[in-house]
């Protein structure tokens, strides 16, 4: 099997490490890719969010199978195109990404789907603004309804902090999508789909603050761990029935299949399991441990959710014990970080790729905010804890920074539900 992964951060270079060990893939590539996907599949300058410029890479690579990681190519239609073109895509159309693209979309599905979530109020002006957060109240939850790559999101107890972040959003272009506070830790579960089926994957947790013990702005992810020891026994089970099976099917039922990798994002709350929002694609850096401890083949089970044969996959097989990966950010990450930067110490065991690029001198330098995913598998959380930490002394970026806290609470029996 030929397989494309379109993308360039650590989300594909995990892809692409799981796709390069799958005795079914002959032939892999990445486009963009980056400096580490260039190492294990081919690179191809690719603008990912031209549909059309997509699809026709894959046609003239000869694709059996193409898996789109980020979430903009698939709202912008990528996983169409390729179809059009009579080759297997694993990912959503764009009407269906819109359950990513769009947070108010998602609201309606879960309602129709009698999904339990937050209490959520849609917001299209100023004046609007400040009624809707007067009726929530405190701890107010202030979302950019559209793509903002995990970083729109502010809860806050101030309520002028709010109100100017509601109002920037505004600003942009953009609706506010105004939500209750839901108490309790948060989630990620994966789950494939073809449209029919869902099959979950392990259950993790990533660190969105920037800095330790949970500080600082919010970021697309510094860090995650799986599988989770404080998850109640059957969560899985109870989320797939409540939360995963009833939003494919709603989908289904619009006649908008969603086929491709669902995620949800969910609180474990005081009065119960409750949605925090759906991703249309794999979560960075959640992939970058779940996919580790995978022991089924990748490539035919995203090859059978893309055919919709997924009911015909055997069950899946983990392997024991946790991994754990961390995030090394560029300096002034994720206001204004800080590019071209050399990277050394990035080519060791469990270093995964995010925003790096091969310079002119043929060395590795840094081209993203988020630089490395740094990973590690162990017996339990606290063998991969301290490898990975291990392995982060390794590795050196001027002005780099990065959580020391990754998987701590757990480790230390701190969190409850």
């Amino acid at each position: 099997m030929r397989v494309l992964v379109i993308g360039s951060g650590a989300r594909e270079h995990a892809l692409c490490v799981a796709l390069q060990s799958d005795p079914a893939v002959t032939a892999l590539a990445c486009a963009p890719g980056n400096a580490g996907t260039a190492v294990i599949a081919a690179p191809f300058a690719l603008d990912a969010t031209d549909p059309v410029a997509v699809a026709a890479l894959a046609v003239e690579w000869q694709a059996d199978l193409v898996v789109v990681g980020p979430e903009v190519p698939l709202v912008a239609g990528a996983a169409d195109a390729v179809r059009d073109a009579g080759i297997a895509c694993f990912g959503p159309s764009a009407q269906a990404a819109q359950l990513e693209g769009s947070k108010a979309f998602a609201k309606h599905v879960m309602t129709a789907a009698g999904v339990p979530t937050a209490r959520s109020w849609a917001v299209g002006g100023s004046g609007e603004l400040h009624t809707v957060l007067a009726e929530s109240g405190a701890p107010y939850v202030v979302k950019d309804d559209g793509l903002a790559a995990g970083k729109g999101v502010l809860v806050t107890t101030d309520h002028d902090a709010a109100l100017a972040h509601g109002q920037a959003v505004l600003d942009a272009g953009h609706s506010v999508l105004v939500e209750e506070f839901l108490d309790g830790p948060e989630v990620s579960l994966f789950a494939l789909t073809d449209g029919t089926t869902v099959v979950p994957l392990l259950p993790a947790q990533d660190a969105k603050r920037r800095d330790d013990g949970d500080g600082g702005p919010n970021t697309g992810g510094m860090g995650a761990y799986a599988p989770l020891p404080w998850a109640p026994a059957g969560l899985v089970a109870e989320v797939l029935v409540t939360v995963l099976q009833p939003t494919v099917d709603e989908m289904r039922r619009r006649g908008e299949p969603f086929s491709g990798l669902l995620y949800a994002g969910l609180a474990l709350t005081s009065a119960g399991v409750r949605v925090v929002e759906f991703n249309a694609r794999f979560g960075d850096p959640e992939t970058q441990v779940v996919l580790p401890l995978l022991e089924t083949p990748l490539a035919g089970l995203l090859h059978a959710a893309a055919t919709g044969t997924l009911a015909e996959q055997p069950p899946l097989r983990w392997r024991d014990g946790a991994a754990v990966t961390v995030v090394v950010a560029s300096e002034g990450y994720p206001e204004r970080p800080r590019l071209g930067d050399p990277v050394t110490g990035a080519d060791g065991e469990g270093v995964l790729h995010a925003g790096t690029a091969v310079g002119p001198d043929g060395l590795v330098h840094s081209a993203g905010g988020r630089v490395l995913s740094v990973t590690a598998v162990g017996e339990d959380l606290a063998a991969a804890r301290q490898t990975v930490y291990e392995r982060l002394a390794s590795v050196r970026l001027a002005g780099a920074h990065w959580r020391t806290d990754i998987a701590l609470a757990a480790v230390e029996g701190r969190i409850t539900v």
